[in-house]
């Protein structure tokens, strides 16, 4: 059986959170200077708006008997085969990597993409996934 959903792994949220609360504990007790403890609060907050918006957009695509389900920080989105005008893949070296993006364009013109880190996996194997689902053109 295929997978269906996908989603940012569950370890990668965690160690945000973690990350960001270790930086929270320190910005308060290790840090002297006012500045530096500004902003090392600032980028504890960052880290874990980041992880709780990640785990509230779980799964972030989904194939469901109705169509493809997009999932967002605020609201999800449903995508029927006729919404749906090209699914590629976009491939790019960057920082001496090469780097996939799962590119879904709608009717209505607009883009969606999907990195690793939104999907969990690699951005290929469920542009497999949703091609052999009939979403592909």
């Amino acid at each position: 059986m295929q997978q269906t959903e996908w989603a940012p792994s569950t370890a990668g949220i965690a160690g945000c959170a973690v990350a960001g609360a270790l930086m929270a504990i320190g910005s308060v007790t290790l840090v002297t200077d006012f500045p530096g403890r500004i902003l090392t609060g600032i980028a504890a907050a960052g880290l874990i708006l980041f992880a709780a918006v990640s785990w509230r957009a779980r799964p972030k695509l989904a194939i469901t008997n109705d169509g493809v389900l997009v999932r967002g920080w605020i609201r999800t989105q449903l995508l029927r085969r006729s919404d749906i005008k090209i699914i590629r893949i976009a491939e790019f070296r960057r920082f001496g990597r090469r780097v996939r993006l799962l590119e879904v364009e709608t009717a209505d013109d607009h883009l969606l993409i999907f990195s690793r880190w939104d999907l969990g996996t690699d951005p290929l194997s469920v542009l497999d996934a949703l091609v052999a689902a009939g979403y592909g053109r």
